[in-house]
């Protein structure tokens, strides 16, 4: 199981480094005026995205296993796993937000400026903070 525990939190940083960056590349991507830039910016998220995915579906996987093998027998009725697993969630439906984003700057159909995206860059960091607290604190 400590293979599973290492695997999980090897994804999730991967997972959350592509988080933390790609509002930021989409800050940079509505400054920029050319198209050779523009196009730079294209590949970037788009390769950054796919980096993403495969962290979040690593994360996803070993955090199912670790449920599955051990964790759901021990603390099904303890609040703070449904609370991550909540959390989680929300996590996923983010992600999934960004890919949407992603299409609309990649098909230059951007709707948004640069301080819509400031203030997306933000919201991963709640939801980080917040499992965090569950997962090591476990307050109830």
């Amino acid at each position: 199981m400590a293979w599973f525990k290492m695997f999980h939190l090897f994804f999730v940083i991967a997972w959350f480094a592509g988080i933390f960056y790609l509002p930021r590349l989409f800050v940079y991507h509505t400054q920029v005026t050319g198209s050779e830039e523009n196009n730079r910016f294209k590949l970037m998220e788009r390769r950054l995205y796919g980096m993403m995915n495969i962290g979040a579906a690593g994360s996803v996987i070993a955090g199912v296993v670790m449920l599955y093998a051990y964790a759901w027998a021990s603390y099904k009725s303890s609040g703070w796993l449904h609370a991550k697993l909540s959390l989680v969630v929300l996590l996923i439906i983010y992600h999934g937000y960004l890919g949407y984003l992603l299409r609309q700057l990649a098909n230059d159909a951007n709707s948004h400026g640069e301080s819509f995206y400031r203030v997306l860059n933000e919201l991963p960091v709640i939801l980080l903070l917040g499992i965090l607290i569950l997962v090591v604190i476990k307050p109830f």
